[in-house]
């Protein structure tokens, strides 16, 4: 099965690639305190009009390039 992430748009600079920055929140073992860690990911986009701040859907795909493992498969919002 493919992974799925959600996550936010938060560089589109590059020509068919953005940057998508992903957040996860779980909880501390011993001392029981929510954590929050992110991670960005490069995803390949060929979708229009996806914009810095927009969250997006992605998927686990074949290696792309060097750095692109992820494919843009929806955006959710804006």
């Amino acid at each position: 099965m493919k992974k799925t992430f959600q996550g936010v748009v938060v560089s589109t600079s590059m020509m068919k690639t953005v940057v998508v920055e992903v957040e996860r929140k779980f909880r501390h073992k011993l001392y029981q305190k929510v954590i929050k860690r992110s991670k960005r990911f490069n995803a390949h986009n060929e979708l229009e009009g996806v914009a810095v701040g927009d969250e997006v859907a992605m998927q686990e795909t074949r290696p792309l390039s060097k750095t692109k493992r992820f494919i843009i498969i929806e955006k959710i919002t804006k």
